[in-house]
């Protein structure tokens, strides 16, 4: 069986760590600090077998030419990555495997152009379905856009929502308070995302981590999945300069929320 394991660094970012400890090999995803992660492996005394990156961002690949250098691992991203040292170039609905474990691509452009996010079903070395989201779904929000546009990301988001509702979501950021304080001005009498809140401050009070959320729980409380609930569409309704006779739906619900959360 595999385990993953969270690498805390910088401020609020999760350095995922996919490990077989019978072989003490491991898989990383999204290294953002290299001498963390070598530091990380040598107290665990694993090696490193490869690397999956989500996207270009510093924070997610800012350790990628010394942990190449250092294990001389493969490393799995985009085609069309704006970063270097790819040596496993994707393309969506790919599939490969790591660690005798098998994950399949999903392009979802948004957050930047060249995010890619990489799912595991459920299979004989873990028995629930993974998904690492990079900075395109957290729990209770999603990410910014800056490369993409409103319809791309709400596209990219509906893909991932369609994933086994069992999914354990691994995003790469500890955001999940402050995107449900968000939610709830969006949601306020969703009584699913109250609950939620409640738990996962008791998590954080605890010094627990909120991730991994599951995709089930996400469809009950995560706005930016829920475009077509009523309360949602009111809200961004709501926020529209100029009134419109027709019910708004999907990519402009989504614009009007995205936007509202850039100034919260």
């Amino acid at each position: 069986m595999l385990n993953i394991h969270p690498i805390h660094a910088f401020n609020d970012n999760f350095i995922w760590s996919i490990e077989d400890a019978e072989s003490r090999r491991a898989v990383i995803v999204d290294p953002g600090d290299g001498a963390l992660v070598e530091r990380y492996l040598a107290q665990k005394d694993f090696t490193l077998d490869a690397i999956l990156v989500t996207h270009h961002h510093p924070d997610h690949v800012g350790g990628l030419s010394l942990l190449k250098e250092r294990y001389q691992c493969e490393i799995y991203g985009y085609e069309n990555a704006k970063y270097r040292g790819v040596t496993r170039s994707l393309v969506d609905q790919q599939s490969f495997s790591v660690l005798g474990c098998d994950f399949s691509v999903l392009t979802v452009p948004g957050h930047t152009l060249d995010h890619i996010a990489f799912f595991s079903p459920s299979q004989t070395l873990h028995t629930t379905p993974w998904l690492f989201s990079g900075d395109t779904l957290f729990s209770g929000g999603c990410g910014r856009m800056f490369e993409g546009t409103p319809e791309q990301m709400h596209n990219s988001l509906l893909r991932l929502a369609d994933l086994p509702p069992e999914t354990l979501v691994y995003c790469a950021h500890e955001y999940t308070l402050a995107n449900l304080e968000f939610a709830l001005t969006v949601e306020p009498n969703n009584e699913a995302l109250r609950t939620y809140r409640g738990e996962c401050e008791a998590q954080r009070s605890k010094g627990e981590d909120t991730i991994p959320t599951t995709l089930s729980t996400q469809l009950a409380v995560n706005p930016f999945l829920r475009t077509d609930s009523a309360e949602v569409i009111n809200y961004a309704a709501s926020r529209q300069a100029e009134s419109h006779n027709s019910p708004m739906h999907g990519a402009a619900v989504f614009k009007q929320l995205r936007a509202a959360k850039d100034h919260f």
